[in-house]
């Protein structure tokens, strides 16, 4: 029997949930269906939301001959076929349109694999649709990209996941007739992540643990009765509930791709709430990332890395801690490093932010491009040999712990570059304000517009 995600797939526009933006009245996709002129396109979205489901629905509603591949199992050599396939009916169905050629998951298509759709897709050979839950812009060709549009579908609101549900057990042949009760479904909409997929399959597996584990049982509270109907004499009645279903499922495998789409936008949240002091946040995300089998490692790199860039001197022991963190979960591993993660997160998120060194740097690199290698003022070269200090090497040298505080003013930066300013202060912050001041009182020329 097939699954019941499979047994609902829409057939039409009429019966496909979500997409508005795509598939309503004026959008996009549905006026390319309506004047039977579909472009190369690109879809590009979370699983579970309608991407091989709307690729059927448009060559079914335009009537041309639709090809598949798969870009797990497919070669050049497949792709070879289907096109030379699709040439020879090219002409018989011209006036219904192109063949289409659909790929998933085509962000796993080689280089080569993409580079032998380019002719067949430029010279019309056939319409390419692509489903990808990957960013087009890291998988795919550029020459591929620019000949196909991509389109971004979401994932799926509770509305459009409470519709599905609805359509389950009302529509499908072998739940209509079961009584099924939705009491509750905070559960599974909470599990399917916005997955139509998914979704579908928790209703399906909580539904086959309820009748496996016994009907009537007030442990699982399913209730079972004889209902004497002219449609099902003897139809059970199921009361779903968040309790069933999570025992049901036992575990949520929450959705997380250690190389894909998710892991870039999760770190990208946990370093964002970091920088924006919002420790709630910081370590809502490394949740997240410890719950879905992220690289701990990983994880502590990047504390490190933020200690520096946005912390800095605004309090320089979060680079202390951090490499502390880093070397901790090198030791001990998880799940206890979770602890020292989540310490060191907690501590970056609330201590003060600065820049300053992250600039600094930054703004020293983009000189040093743009000026090559200055003479370095003689005075403070090395002079290991006669020659070189014959030579004025090191001659004029003020050795700054012979002065009054430590410091004596002289030349270090190039003649060219005397003027140059990278390191500029932002004295918000105590620790950073007396540093400030230090450079004030050594470097008054050069740090008096700053005042």
């Amino acid at each position: 029997m097939q699954p019941l995600a499979e047994r609902l797939r829409p057939q039409t526009l009429n019966d496909y949930i979500g997409q508005q933006h795509l598939v309503g009245e004026g959008a996009v996709i549905r006026r390319m269906i309506d004047a039977r002129r579909i472009a190369s396109f690109i879809l590009w979205g979370p699983p579970g939301v309608g991407k091989t489901t709307l690729a059927n629905i448009i060559a079914k509603t335009l009537q041309v001959p639709f090809f598949t591949l798969s870009a797990v199992t497919s070669g050049v050599k497949e792709v070879r076929e289907v096109i030379e396939k699709a040439r020879l009916n090219t002409g018989l169905f011209a006036t219904n349109g192109t063949p289409i050629l659909f790929i998933d998951e085509i962000h796993r298509f080689s280089k080569s694999q993409q580079d032998s759709l380019l002719g067949a897709v430029e010279q019309g050979v056939i319409t390419l649709i692509g489903a990808t839950t990957e960013n087009p812009s890291f998988e795919v060709i550029r020459p591929l990209l620019s000949r196909c549009q991509v389109y971004v579908l979401e994932s799926l609101g509770k509305d459009d996941l409470l519709q599905l549900l609805h359509n389950a057990i009302t529509r499908d042949i072998f739940l209509k007739n079961k009584k099924i009760e939705l009491k509750e479904t905070g559960a599974m909409l909470r599990q399917s992540g916005g997955d139509a997929r998914k979704l579908l399959n928790i209703l399906e597996l909580t539904i086959q643990a309820a009748e496996a584990e016994g009907q009537g049982s007030e442990k699982l509270k399913v209730k079972s009765e004889e209902c004497h109907s002219e449609e099902s004499p003897h139809a059970s009645h199921i009361v779903i509930t968040d309790d069933l279903v999570l025992r049901s499922i036992q575990q949520n495998p929450l959705a997380y791709d250690k190389d894909g789409e998710m892991h870039y936008d999760i770190i990208s949240a946990f370093i964002k709430s970091i920088r924006g002091s919002d420790p709630d946040a910081a370590i809502y995300y490394l949740a997240r990332m410890i719950e879905g089998g992220e690289d701990p490692l990983f994880i502590a790199r990047r504390l490190v890395i933020s200690a520096s860039e946005d912390i800095g001197l605004a309090n320089p022991n979060a680079l202390l801690l951090a490499n502390a963190c880093f070397d901790a979960v090198s030791k001990i591993g998880m799940p206890e490093g979770r602890i020292p993660l989540a310490e060191a997160t907690v501590y970056l998120a609330t201590s003060p932010k600065s820049n300053s060194s992250y600039l600094a740097i930054d703004s020293a690199l983009q000189y040093v491009k743009q000026t090559g290698n200055l003479p370095i003022p003689l005075p403070i070269r090395n002079a290991p040999t006669k020659l070189m200090a014959e030579l004025g090497y090191h001659d004029g040298y003020k050795y700054a712990h012979d002065f009054p505080d430590h410091f004596v003013e002289q030349q270090f930066l190039p003649d060219e570059a005397t003027n140059a300013r990278f390191w500029h202060a932002q004295p918000h912050t105590p620790s950073e304000a007396k540093l400030y001041e230090r450079m004030l009182k050594c470097w008054k020329e050069r740090y008096k517009n700053e005042e």
